[in-house]
């Protein structure tokens, strides 16, 4: 799935890795002829392609990005109490990860695409929630859960 370029930085080794918005690091080498970023060898390089998008894989492995903490939590809710907003589709916003908790029970979730997933979560059992992507849950029978969302620590 894309994702922008917010930042820069550099691995152990010197390589320039993209930071992007989702919270993963991506390296983007200039290794002619194979790959050719030479781009990413000079600062205004580097500055020009801030805000274009690269294919981030591990949004599509629903890959969990280092450095992130809770922030925020819901109530419990069961399948009485569950609004009916979660049952629609819907997603978090840009850079904000989500952990669906159930306690008890089994819940569905279900994730649009592009990841075009589906999930059975039976308690005790999480689901992550990628960024900007499309999804919705369903109780099966009795179930109690809570969504907590994440953001990067800095």
């Amino acid at each position: 799935m894309k994702r922008a370029i917010v930042a820069f930085h550099e691995d152990d080794a010197g390589d320039p890795v993209a930071d992007l918005d989702c919270g993963h690091g991506q390296h983007v080498r200039h290794r002619p002829p194979f790959t050719n970023r030479a781009w990413v060898l000079s600062e205004s390089g580097r500055a020009e392609m801030l805000g274009h998008e690269l294919d981030c894989v591990r949004c599509d492995r629903m890959e969990w990005p280092e450095g992130f903490v809770a922030y925020r939590r819901t109530s419990e809710f069961d399948e009485q109490t569950l609004p009916a907003g979660l049952k629609r589709e819907h997603a978090i916003k840009r850079g904000v990860w989500g952990r669906i908790h159930v306690v008890a029970g089994v819940m569905l979730y279900t994730v649009s695409t592009p990841i075009s997933r589906s999930f059975r979560l039976v308690a005790p059992a999480s689901g992550i929630v990628v960024p900007e992507v499309p999804h919705r849950v369903a109780p099966e029978g009795a179930v109690r859960f809570f969504v907590e969302f994440y953001q990067r620590r800095d």
